[in-house]
């Protein structure tokens, strides 16, 4: 037997949590969207400066070629996938579109298992994409991610 007492109040208050959950959904393709782009928004001026125009586009999964691409052989492993020119390259014709790529099921699936906030691990994948474009340290990129809070 549970030898924790509750009052009526601590029930109620429960239940009332319990009932909002259990009304949720899994965030659609355009929660995701709009989370990244307020992510974007709270990376600080001189980062998003790098990066000026790039596009989010949120898909479900990753297709087989951006599998490919970076080597990994289940989708679920792909959380994003920065795809453009190297932004890094000073040189480089900026006449393509730059894009982000996100992943919903994996990013949900990720999230499921971890300890964080859907809002936070979107924002760490943005900046991990964009970063890694850059040559970013994880120091460096783990300080822009700190900055975006």
């Amino acid at each position: 037997m549970d030898d924790r007492r509750r009052t009526v109040g601590e029930d109620t208050e429960m239940t009332s949590d319990l009932n909002a959950i259990a009304r949720l959904k899994a965030p659609d393709l355009t929660v995701i969207e709009q989370l990244a782009r307020e992510a974007f928004e709270r990376l600080p001026p001189s980062f998003r400066a790098l990066c000026e125009g790039v596009v989010f586009i949120v898909q479900d999964f990753p297709d087989k070629d951006a599998l490919d691409a970076v080597g990994v052989e289940n989708a679920f492993d792909l959380l994003g996938l920065y795809e453009g020119v190297d932004i890094s390259d000073e040189t480089a014709l900026r006449t393509d579109v730059n894009r982000i790529f996100l992943y919903r099921r994996p990013l949900l699936d990720y999230w499921a298992e971890h300890d964080e906030t859907l809002g936070h691990l979107v924002t760490h994948v943005l900046v991990h994409e964009i970063g890694h474009q850059l040559g970013l340290s994880d120091e460096d990129m783990e300080a822009i991610e700190a900055a975006a809070r």
